[in-house]
């Protein structure tokens, strides 16, 4: 029976739905609250997110606090049966505090302290910022601890990674060196400091500027992570000691490079998701579908498949992009489904009311100028208040995927810091999206994890340019396959241990052994320069014919691992290009070149059917069509939906299910129209 989750808080056993709410710019317009509360209600909002950026609100001068506003604001909530996610305001200090403390401004790279501007510019390192953070949460937490509207806390907005260059966190730093590394010739073996004469003898000369020493700049990445963590805990502790009961999370950013959620995910009682798909751009739609899925199925693994929060999304535009354009009709509700299908227990967004002026004053909102609800975005929304108010039995249930994406932030970094005969579109994140959405289209749902987390979960595990191998990895890989688990990787695998030191006596180094190859040299191709592989007959996956392979090819040889595929051209045609090698109970795959999507398609179709992967549907999907599955106890719900502009038929077979938004079975040829979602049970 699969895991059913509680709700994000027993106050509230139903989906959220509500967004970020900005009263703060209306507390001369008490008549517009007013509003705000009938339009919550007519929209069917059941929690607002307030308080983001209202720290000069609270606190306009230093020690003088006015809270009688948000009393009002908390009182106005409750009294309409609308719950709070009240934030701590530290995303955006006041500027009274960045003119009497500098050292809360962040430093650059350039040695140029930065002027009080924008959001998100603090130091995280400041003793004095963690000090004024605590005292306005700890007045929040004192203040608001037993008022009813209390759902859960917000900390801070959207942590980034940007980093501050003062003294202050350049000895923090060589702190979380000494920790690491205990001497001064540990980390200049670690970091390989004989190249260019950079070796250091005195670790107050060490500072993280010189992008020509791999190893510093991701161990630079990995205390700005520690960091960022050791912030947020201090942040979160008087909200945790005075409120123990209720749930703190905080907002993060899709994929944002510079932080490892890995990391930051056990800190949090929930994941929370920012997200806002370019639909109706230059790519097609359901490329924008399966890269959204992406993200938000990794959302949903961060916490080992616990529901998630989908904290802010736009119900039309954003204002950040050089063309956004709105969603068409129906698109909303799609895209909101989408979040449920994959995880979320919420659909909130950013923002409730378009503000008058400033830098989002044309980001979307559910009101917006006009003021009223006579129009399509709030139609939209409404009706997806009312879906969501249907669908309670899915509320806390998860998926348990059979297949895993290795997504780690620590490869990504060295991969990026790498350089190669080929820089340009070294891509880490688009080859993993790629080999995800072979599954996508088919209708298998995926796991993510790094390579800390547990392969032996899952029937098959996917790990495309892991290019970095920390210690152990590889034998626990060894372990998985040899236990009968298959294993797939690719081309700029095994290259690199965790201090980014080429492993020597051959690549794919530490996985070697498992996927009997040894990868002797790159062909890095020119954009003009194309590759081919050929599949060889009889091959256990029944791939056939030829595919495009380009920019990467590496010239592999077998070392036990039979020959799937051959290249076709060059001077290495005929040469090993996919291979299979049985290992103990199981196999390992090693794919070693960049090929095209139908290749991926082909050779995920014949490993899922030689593996028998369950699909969540047992049929084939039209293109740009997807089904996935949310299972709680003995109960499955599917969620069908369609990307495309064009009507889609998918046959259910015999099949009867039932539609929970419409309460109408549905069985046989289903014909999706364009931008439809069908969210059903089995009846």
């Amino acid at each position: 029976m699969a895991r059913r989750y509680e709700p994000i808080s027993p106050k509230l056993p139903h989906f959220i739905h509500g967004g970020d709410y900005n009263p703060e710019q209306w507390v001369k317009a008490p008549d517009v609250w007013r509003e705000d509360v009938r339009l919550m209600k007519l929209a069917g909002c059941n929690a607002m997110t307030v308080g983001v950026f209202s720290w000069s609100m609270y606190e306009p001068r230093e020690g003088e606090f006015h809270f009688d506003w948000m009393d009002r604001v908390m009182d106005m909530l409750a009294d309409n049966g609308i719950h709070a996610i009240l934030a701590t305001p530290s995303g955006a200090k006041p500027a009274w505090l960045s003119h009497k403390y500098p050292e809360v401004r962040r430093v650059g790279k350039d040695g140029q302290r930065e002027p009080h501007r924008l959001r998100h510019n603090h130091c995280r390192t400041s003793p004095i910022y963690r000090q004024k953070c605590q005292i306005i949460n700890t007045k929040l937490a004192e203040r608001y601890k037993d008022h009813p509207a209390l759902l859960a806390w917000h900390v801070s907005n959207e942590y980034n990674g940007r980093s501050c260059h003062c003294e202050l966190c350049y000895g923090a730093f060589r702190a979380w060196l000494k920790k690491r590394y205990g001497t001064l010739e540990a980390l200049n073996d670690a970091w390989w400091t004989t190249f260019w004469s950079h070796r250091f003898n005195e670790w107050e000369l060490i500072e993280p500027v010189d992008e020509s020493i791999h190893g510093m700049m991701i161990d630079w990445q990995r205390f700005i992570t520690d960091q960022t963590i050791d912030f947020f805990l201090a942040e979160s502790k008087p909200l945790r000691d005075i409120t123990p009961g209720v749930p703190v999370t905080t907002n993060m950013m899709t994929v944002h490079e510079w932080l490892d959620y890995w990391k930051l995910a056990p800190h949090v009682d929930v994941v929370a998701l920012d997200s806002y798909p370019l639909w109706h751009g230059d790519r097609p739609d359901e490329e924008i579908a399966a890269q959204t899925a992406f993200v938000l199925d990794l959302y949903r693994s961060l916490k080992g498949g616990r529901p998630f929060m989908l904290m802010e999304s736009t119900p039309s535009v954003v204002c950040d992009q050089d063309v956004h354009r709105p969603k068409l009709p129906g698109v909303h509700m799609l895209a909101s489904m989408q979040a449920v299908a994959h995880g979320s227990d919420t659909v909130q967004y950013f923002q409730w009311r378009a503000g008058r002026g400033s830098a989002e004053k044309f980001h979307g909102a559910v009101i917006g100028h006009a003021g009223h609800e006579s129009t399509r975005v709030f139609r939209e929304v409404a009706e997806v208040g009312s879906a969501l108010a249907k669908l309670d039995d899915i509320l806390g249930t998860t998926v348990e995927p059979q297949v895993a994406i290795v997504f780690d932030w620590e490869n990504r970094w060295a991969i990026k810091e790498a350089q190669m005969p080929r820089n340009k579109d070294k891509n880490h994140d688009a080859r993993c999206l790629e080999h995800y959405r072979a599954f996508w289209q088919m209708g298998i749902p995926v796991d993510f994890i790094n390579e800390d987390g547990d392969f032996g979960k899952y029937r098959l595990v996917v790990a495309p340019m892991l290019y970095m191998v920390r210690k152990g990895v590889g034998r626990r890989i060894e372990q998985f396959v040899h236990s009968g688990g298959t294993f797939v990787t690719t081309y700029l695998s095994g290259i690199v241990d965790e201090s980014d030191l080429c492993y020597l006596g051959g690549f794919p180094a530490p996985l070697r052994k498992v996927t009997g190859v040894w990868a002797e040299e790159v062909d890095y191709l020119h954009d003009r320069q194309d590759q081919s592989i050929a599949a060889i007959s009889g091959n256990c996956l029944k791939l056939r014919g030829e595919y495009a392979a380009t920019q990467y090819a590496e010239v592999i040889h077998a070392e036990g691992a039979d020959v799937l595929a051959t290249y076709g051209r060059h001077f290495y045609a005929g040469q090993p290009a996919v291979t299979v090698n049985r290992f103990g109970d199981g196999e390992a795959y090693y794919i070693a070149s960049r090929n095209s999507r139908d290749f991926l398609a082909d050779f995920y179709a014949g490993l899922g059917r030689k593996l028998k992967l369950e699909k969540v549907l047992d049929t084939e999907l039209p293109h740009g069509v997807t089904a996935q599955m949310r299972c709680g106890g003995d109960r499955a719900f599917v969620f069908l939906m369609n990307f495309t502009t064009a009507s889609q038929v998918v046959d259910l077979g015999k099949a009867a299910f039932r539609n929970l938004l419409s309460a109408e079975r549905v069985r046989g040829r289903l014909t999706l129209g364009p931008y439809a979602v069908v969210v059903m049970e089995k009846a």
